[in-house]
């Protein structure tokens, strides 16, 4: 093959061994995502609010940022379940430009995916440990699932990722609800293959292995928006789509239908401040109709402690290095906006 093998990584099982839970945090994980599961059976009545940075960037702000979200939780807790997004994954279109904290824990450092690894996990165990939540991270890389999956209470597939046959086939194995994005094309046929598959049981090659999958009752729809062949984006958040939506989950052999509403990316185009409107509208929406109450399970809002974002290298600190944030007064806001219309 035309490249360098560096080193060999430790396996999952390995790492595992080297930065194990203590029974308190499998316990923590294991109730917050109990309660996910509620919400997506649609047994618990509250509304998810999956938030925070574009990128985890920096450990210091993360914690910070999390931390800052255990009393607005307490607040809001019989309405919003709070689920702080740790993505340590960016998806790149053309594969340039900073790939995330798996590939680069200091982003103003050259690519050490060993250290990448082991700091992703660290990273996600402080979390819990420190803060009571289980946190959500994006599935870029269907291998590296298992390093992170006795921690993880949500999974995200994007939208350049859902139509990849292993990312579907893997998403049926996990045992935490799963989110499939629509692609960057719009086209909603595709998602939702991609969560009828998930919803089923599979035989496939997975890390070496060959395995059998019992399929994951709570995989369901992310909305983001869409590109046109022109390069304009166009949301898909509006009424209108959202009826689309319930037809289509009443055409298709799947459980548990419910959509999460992604605010940012295509849906605001990457305008961050934008996002509240789009939430706002969204829970107008559900008021107009008890089926698309039913039906809208939470939101995804893209958030740090400050507004906008820098490149690699400024030194704000807790401001997003990637896609432009809404910063945190505002986010605060936002939550205690939501519980109030719920």
């Amino acid at each position: 093959m035309n490249m360098d093998f560096k080193r060999k990584l430790p396996i999952p099982m390995e790492t595992k061994e080297m930065y194990p839970l203590t029974g308190d945090m499998a316990e923590t994980v294991e109730r917050r995502t109990a309660e996910l599961k509620a919400i997506f059976a649609g047994t618990d009545p509250r509304m998810v609010m999956i938030i925070g940075p574009c990128s985890a960037d920096s450990v210091d702000s993360v914690m910070d940022y999390i931390s800052r979200l255990i009393p607005v939780q307490e607040r809001v807790k019989d309405k919003v379940l709070i689920v702080p997004r740790i993505y340590t994954n960016k998806p790149r279109t053309t594969g340039d430009g900073y790939k995330g904290y798996v590939h680069q824990p200091d982003p103003t450092a050259e690519p050490d995916l060993f250290k990448g690894v082991i700091a992703t996990r660290e990273m996600h165990m402080r979390a819990v440990k420190e803060t009571g939540f289980a946190c959500a991270d994006e599935m870029l890389y269907p291998e590296n699932y298992k390093y992170l999956d006795d921690l993880l209470g949500y999974v995200a597939v994007g939208a350049r990722s859902v139509e990849d046959q292993q990312h579907r086939l893997t998403a049926s194995a996990i045992d935490c609800p799963v989110g499939m994005k629509n692609p960057t094309s719009g086209d909603l046929s595709v998602m939702m293959n991609a969560i009828l598959a998930a919803q089923h049981q599979h035989d496939f090659i997975y890390r070496g292995w060959e395995g059998h999958s019992f399929g994951n009752p709570y995989a369901h729809a992310i909305l983001r928006g869409y590109v046109n062949r022109q390069g304009v984006t166009h949301p898909n958040y509006h009424y209108e789509t959202l009826l689309y939506l319930a037809e289509l989950y009443g055409k298709w052999d799947l459980v548990n239908p419910g959509v999460v509403i992604d605010c940012n990316h295509a849906n605001s185009g990457k305008n961050p401040f934008e996002q509240p409107r789009i939430l706002k509208e969204v829970l107008h929406s559900c008021r107009c109709n008890p089926a698309l109450r039913k039906l809208v399970k939470g939101f995804m809002v893209e958030s740090y402690i400050e507004d906008g974002s820098q490149p690699i290298g400024c030194g704000v600190y807790g401001k997003s290095i990637t896609d432009p944030c809404l910063g945190w007064e505002k986010s605060e806001r936002l939550i205690y906006d939501m519980a109030d219309a719920l």
